[in-house]
């Protein structure tokens, strides 16, 4: 392509064709491409093999030294809590509650969720994620629920709208006529480019209330996804309920599921469900240790997912590389508990790089369109490639590199259903302006409910005293910036 074309040669219907790109098909019958080709006409794949013809009036991207994949899917995103980016880096998973739960979670308007999801949507499609689950659970009123739609629709990616209502209980917001009366607004004709699912947990109440949230799943025909084996507030019990009453099913994802017995995985496993992984927030926030190395024993399907920008970074290559390496660590610990020695990785880099593209579509039930760079699918493209960064030199192991050397500034390219919304490392089509100055009046409104001294005990929560464990090596008396040994006592 010659550095004179920009993104407005490409217009709609005009061909496309990727020229020479290292292609990470994800498709068992095509595989890997060394100098690959990829033809888009329209919304889907016409071709993928090598060199190929372009079409008269192809617009032909130079894709050499570049990785050519799948658009990635994020199967569990709290979009709407963007609009206060970082806010809990330091929190744990409690304090988390603490803030959206009995707190502050109340103050939202319709117009900070909107905030929220425009920059949201856009920055996963910068990030090379073209397909959006927003585990919208801040949605108090159905107002709340069509501010979130509009936002979705404004941004030209694929999303799913996962309906909650962290406030209230899913087994009334869920058969209330507001909520049918939503419903039938916005998704009396569905679409592959916006789904809609319903979101709520089960707490193992043993009168199991939220039976009737799952009977209205059924009834609508909607997915079901949940936050399950999250330590302290979500468990077997609720995984058990749900067998004992008949609402395990492949339709229902299961978040996190990260401190669950065998028992549970077994049942997810034996009912088709699928499972979500949220590896730097399972790290970090205490939902238990990351289950991947669980999940793959029981033959469970993962996808991946970043959870929330208010704590952690909102890209899918994080999300490979610290699943990965989290499930690793756990090889390697428990051989070394037994005494032994990890010789051979079981999770491979491609495992990875399948959880974050055809597994997500899988998850959504999406993956007869989307998911792998197949002829006839939707074209959700990603390419790949940095021509400044010494990062995507030499490229000896595309899966690897794609897992451990690339990040979101290596995007080059986006196409969502054949559409190109990032070309050249910029986006196109969106209002990022427009989403900064909504974000900022959210994030000046939070401040201002909140009061200063809530918003400063939010960005720094207290640290309880810990006591120092004495040192028994005497003969040191060193004391140096930031560490602190005590000598034991004679």
């Amino acid at each position: 392509m010659s550095a004179e074309q920009q993104i407005d040669d490409f217009t709609p219907g005009r061909p496309i064709l990727f020229r020479n790109a290292t292609v990470l098909s994800m498709d068992a019958a095509i595989g890997v491409l060394d100098g690959g080709d990829v033809l888009v006409r329209g919304e889907r794949i016409e071709r993928v093999g090598h060199r190929l013809d372009a079409p008269e009036s192809a617009v032909v991207v130079d894709a050499a030294g570049g990785i050519l994949m799948p658009g990635m899917v994020d199967t569990h995103r709290h979009m709407w809590q963007t609009a206060l980016r970082g806010l809990g880096a330091d929190w744990t998973l409690s304090q988390f509650f603490v803030f959206y739960y009995l707190n502050w979670g109340k103050i939202f308007r319709p117009e900070d969720i909107y905030a929220g999801n425009l920059l949201a949507g856009i920055e996963a499609l910068d990030a090379g994620v073209t397909t959006t689950v927003d585990w919208s659970h801040g949605l108090q009123t159905p107002e709340h629920g069509d501010a979130a739609v509009e936002a979705l629709r404004t941004v030209p990616g694929r999303f799913v709208l996962a309906y909650g209502n962290l406030l209230g209980a899913p087994w009334e917001w869920a058969n209330s006529p507001e909520f049918r009366s939503f419903v039938d607004r916005h998704f009396a004709s569905r679409n592959d480019m916006l789904g809609l699912q319903l979101a709520f947990d089960v707490t193992g109440d043993e009168q199991f209330p939220e039976k009737a949230a799952f009977e209205a799943a059924r009834e609508l025909d909607l997915p079901v996804t949940t936050h399950a084996g999250v330590w302290g507030a979500t468990d077997d019990n609720g995984i058990r309920l749900m067998w004992e009453h008949g609402f395990m099913d492949p339709k229902v994802t299961y978040v996190h599921a990260a401190s669950l017995s065998r028992d549970s995985y077994q049942r997810i496993a034996a009912s088709g469900g699928t499972a979500s992984v949220s590896t730097e927030s399972e790290q970090s926030a205490g939902q238990g240790y990351p289950p991947t190395w669980q999940l793959r024993r029981h033959g469970i399907p993962v996808s991946l997912s970043m959870d929330t920008s208010v704590w952690w970074s909102a890209d899918l290559f994080s999300a490979m590389r610290a699943t990965l390496s989290a499930d690793r660590s756990r090889e390697h610990l428990e051989a070394q508990s037994a005494g032994e020695t990890v010789v051979h990785n079981k999770l491979r880099a491609r495992d990875v790089v399948e959880w974050a593209t055809i597994g997500g579509a899988r998850a959504l039930g999406l993956d007869d369109s989307i998911g792998s760079v197949t002829p006839g699918k939707k074209a959700d493209l990603v390419l790949v490639k940095n021509d400044r960064s010494p990062v995507m030199f030499p490229m000896l192991h595309p899966y690897g590199h794609v897992a451990f050397q690339a990040g979101r500034g290596d995007v080059h390219t986006v196409l969502v259903n054949g559409s190109v919304v990032k070309f050249r490392h910029e986006l196109a089509a969106t209002d990022l302006d427009r989403a900064r100055t909504a974000v900022a009046a959210t994030a000046e409104y939070a401040r201002t409910e909140m009061g200063e001294d809530a918003w400063q005990q939010s960005l720094e929560p207290e640290i309880a005293e810990t006591e120092l464990i004495p040192n028994p090596y005497t003969y040191s008396d060193y004391r140096g910036d930031g560490v602190a040994i005590q000598q034991a006592e004679a």
